[in-house]
């Protein structure tokens, strides 16, 4: 599985690579439209892929954000399951001491 894991991983680098190669070309990025910008244009010249790759990062940390954020809910749940089940095995355990240790003599000889 290991070597899967590897495969793929030197697979999406090459890929990476080659889009880096391909796309070296600058574009200029604008954060406002000409028409909205008014007196502060603010614009930025970059490489192709450095746009591709940022926008793909950002894809996959939003997309990461809002699954952590989901499952918010079933982390909080599993939590306060975990704190019952050691409640109730603390609970357990003084049972079974209490109810193992014979209180009398005379009923430990009788059991």
């Amino acid at each position: 599985m290991r070597y899967v894991r590897y495969a793929l991983l030197a697979i999406i680098l090459i890929v990476v690579v080659l889009l880096a190669v391909a796309n070296r070309e600058m574009v200029t990025l604008r954060l406002m439209p000409e028409q909205l910008a008014g007196i502060y244009q603010l614009s930025y010249g970059l490489p192709l892929f450095a746009v591709i790759l940022a926008t793909l990062l950002l894809g996959v940390f939003l997309g990461y954000v809002l699954e952590w954020g989901r499952e918010m809910r079933q982390r909080r749940e599993a939590s306060e399951r975990k704190r019952i089940i050691a409640k109730l095995e603390r609970e357990n355990a003084e049972l079974r001491r209490r109810h193992a240790a014979p209180k009398d003599e005379v009923l430990a000889i009788l059991e």
